[in-house]
């Protein structure tokens, strides 16, 4: 089976007061959108990789990966001259400029996608440090002859409904979880849900291939593929880029 990752890169990064897209915020001197890429160019199931990055920045991501896979290369070299295996790619991904809406750039990922790829792994870049481990997991699914999949984690807060006088009742955890990226799908169910809601504000995949009648498989997440959405996160972030 044939897989390429589509990393969706393209959001502004508002909610993290940044002054740059939230790809390109630096956590420990580095961009998140390399934090998330070196996890795919790395991982022996994903042969291509294309990266969606807002309009105006194709520039700056470019550079940006042809630098990290000039790293890789030099470490090959060393490793030729130890004669072990090569640890990193030799292509770089593939940069495209992204949509208004996360699913319109989804939409343009897909776009560029070779002929011969069976799967597709769709992955939110602000879940930068995701593990390899979650990657795998998904891959496997698929190859076991799933459509679609997702990986999940179990909800540990405690919830409770609201309504116009205050707060209602807790609510049932019990079968509820949270989903995380990436999500993966055979490539044709993927092509024939975004054809069927061309353009629109889905901000999940595996929501439009379930509108389309398709059943969707769950595999187990993990914590650290947290999603960096608020300055805090970046705190955590740093903890954990220490670690990977």
């Amino acid at each position: 089976m044939i897989v390429a990752a589509v990393l969706v890169a393209a959001g502004s990064g508002s909610r993290l007061g940044a002054d740059v897209p939230k790809a390109f915020v630096e956590v420990n001197d580095q961009p998140l959108l390399e934090y998330a890429v070196q996890r795919f160019l790395v991982h022996r199931a994903v042969r291509d990789v294309v990266v969606v990055v807002p309009v105006g920045w194709t520039e700056q991501a470019n550079e940006m990966l042809d630098e990290l896979v000039k790293s890789f290369r030099s470490v090959d070299e060393l490793l030729g001259k130890l004669g072990r295996p090569p640890a990193g790619p030799t292509m770089k991904p593939l940069v495209v400029a992204g949509g208004s809406t996360r699913q319109e750039s989804v939409e343009r990922g897909l776009a560029v996608l070779a002929d011969d790829v069976d799967a597709v792994l769709v992955h939110d870049v602000a879940r930068a440090f995701v593990p390899a481990a979650v990657i795998s997991r998904v891959v496997d699914a698929l190859e076991a002859g799933a459509d679609a999949v997702v990986p999940t984690v179990p909800l540990t807060d405690t919830l409770r409904s609201v309504g116009p006088d205050g707060l209602g009742p807790t609510v049932d955890r019990t079968g509820l979880v949270a989903v995380q990226t990436p999500q993966g799908f055979r490539r044709q169910v993927l092509d024939a849900a975004h054809s069927s809601a061309p353009g629109g504000a889905a901000t999940d995949d595996a929501s439009l291939v379930e509108a389309d009648g398709v059943r969707v498989v769950a595999v187990p997440g993990a914590s650290e593929a947290f999603k960096v959405t608020v300055p805090l996160d970046l705190a955590l972030a740093e903890v954990v880029a220490d670690r990977v």
